[in-house]
């Protein structure tokens, strides 16, 4: 997400679920006028139905499973659709008449702030980074065999997507390897390099963090493990 200003700045509300209701406008209904009879005709063909419109994909939100996770300044965090920040503090604060208690996430690459109030971390999917174990499996998951659905690229690109905003290394890591070329296959599009590239983004934050080195460190990393498949 790029910030259009030198520094950005979102807050997660406690009331941004809000259900809404539809309501139906009473339609007149008038009475046809008697007409004359007419010879029989056959029946008018019935228009064709219109093409249903796919729906989104909606980024898979990891089920929170035990104790939540609690936050401290200086960890390193992600937020499933920003990907890898760091916790600069954590205070209460007051928000539209609400008392929150905010970790105040910043975002160095975009230069952007998130607010996330402590009570929503989990429902959000804001986690840790992940363990040594839990990201060397996501490396194992580059190893295994490119799975491509044969559906329409749109689609594929949804589902894509999705996963790279679900903040989940495995998910991510799917990715990678779906698009990934080696040498001697056909060429990426435009559209594939971009997801690709996203989603070897994401991962090369968080071994970076993980490895404390910086991204383009963890990249070349990640690129060296690819090219030995």
């Amino acid at each position: 997400m790029n910030a259009s200003s030198p520094e950005a700045s979102d807050t997660l509300m406690p009331e941004d679920d809000v259900a809404t209701t539809d309501t139906m406008t009473p339609v007149a209904v008038t009475e046809a006028a008697p007409t004359e009879s007419t010879p029989e005709a056959s029946p008018a063909p019935e228009p064709a139905a219109a093409p249903t419109a796919e729906k989104p994909v909606k980024p898979p939100v990891p089920v929170p499973t035990g104790k939540p996770e609690t936050f401290a300044e200086g960890d390193y965090v992600v937020y499933p659709t920003h990907g890898v920040g760091k916790v600069e503090r954590i205070a209460t604060e007051e928000i539209a008449g609400h008392k929150l208690e905010l970790i105040h996430i910043t975002f160095e690459e975009n230069r952007m702030t998130l607010r996330v109030p402590v009570a929503k971390a989990r429902t959000a999917g804001l986690r840790k980074l992940a363990t040594r174990k839990l990201f060397d499996d996501a490396l194992a998951v580059l190893k295994g065999r490119a799975r491509v659905k044969r559906t329409m690229w749109s689609r594929r690109a949804q589902e894509y997507e999705a996963k790279i905003n679900s903040g989940d290394p495995l998910a991510i890591a799917e990715v990678v390897r779906d698009l990934h070329r080696n040498s001697g296959q056909p060429d990426q599009s435009f559209s594939e390099r971009q997801i690709y590239e996203a989603a070897m983004d994401r991962l090369a934050a968080e071994l970076a963090a993980l490895d404390k080195t910086d991204k383009l460190t963890a990249a070349q990393k990640l690129n060296d493990f690819l090219k030995t498949l």
